[in-house]
């Protein structure tokens, strides 16, 4: 069930490519954005997951919204297939959602996830982590961006996370992924400049409810799963046009404010950039 109100955007028409799908944010992300009309090609390594999610999405948005590819975004050759299934069913493509990410927890990792000190880090894990939150995330945008290139327009979003993850304590490699990703999107914004192609990053501003697996914290409150949801069908739309190389925190939506207004307060100004040298 849906805690956060959407805004008052038509999504119809819009191509839509969102990894890591089947689960977590990703579902919750999936859910909006057919909700609003869009058709999306619905992304991740886990078969049964694709399949059970785009069965959801089209008994919201009925047949032909929903495309499930199972797509591992370590291989390039699978990601340039996502994008030849998608234009050939849809004819097209207009944003690509980037969230498909190995986290602290899954299969391999104690139920406490992996927040250890770096030296005890199970080397494999840490090599997986980088391959699918950087590599994989750097294949999907450059097939996407090829695309676009050609088109003269298109999106692309990434997923990151909190600043303080990139400098706490037992935050490797998850922190250092996702500081690879913050990075990513503030080059790629500006290799794209003046192509109409955009390029930004989206986080929900804290930890979500989103992971079953997650051990329980008494007294700790979790932000909702849809929390990014707003910001997320805004960047998708027309009205975030020209709109580049941000952060956008979705835990500072401001519902009381027209969509724009809102939008745009959802800005953060990460400590890493402007600080020159």
């Amino acid at each position: 069930m849906a805690t956060v109100a959407l805004p008052d955007i038509d999504l119809d028409g819009r191509i839509i490519i969102l990894t890591g799908a089947d689960r977590g944010l990703g579902r919750a992300m999936a859910l909006a954005l057919a909700e609003k009309g869009a058709r999306l090609t619905l992304v991740s390594n886990d078969a049964k997951g694709v399949r059970a999610i785009t069965r959801e999405i089209e008994g919201i948005a009925g047949k032909g919204h929903a495309l499930g590819v199972e797509t591992d975004i370590t291989d390039l050759a699978a990601c340039e297939n996502c994008l030849k299934r998608t234009l050939d069913v849809f004819g097209g493509l207009d944003v690509l959602v980037n969230n498909a990410r190995r986290l602290h927890r899954g299969p391999g990792i104690p139920a406490s996830g992996n927040n250890l000190p770096f030296w005890e880090t199970d080397p494999e894990i840490y090599k997986q982590t980088v391959a699918v939150n950087v590599t994989g995330t750097f294949f999907m945008a450059r097939t996407a961006a090829n695309y676009f290139l050609v088109r003269g327009a298109g999106k692309i979003i990434n997923l990151t996370t909190s600043l303080r993850n990139f400098f706490r304590e037992r935050q490797s490699p998850y922190g250092v992924t996702k500081a690879a990703i913050d990075a990513s999107t503030y080059i790629w914004a500006e290799d794209m400049k003046d192509k109409g192609i955009t390029v930004n990053a989206l986080l929900p501003g804290g930890a979500c409810d989103s992971d079953p697996n997650r051990p329980p914290q008494p007294g700790r409150k979790l932000l909702p799963v849809d929390i990014m949801n707003p910001v997320l069908v805004w960047l998708c739309s027309s009205r975030s046009d020209g709109h580049t190389g941000d952060r956008y925190n979705g835990s500072l939506w401001d519902a009381s404010a027209d969509v724009d207004t809102a939008a745009l307060g959802c800005r953060e100004e990460p400590s890493i950039r402007g600080a020159g040298t």
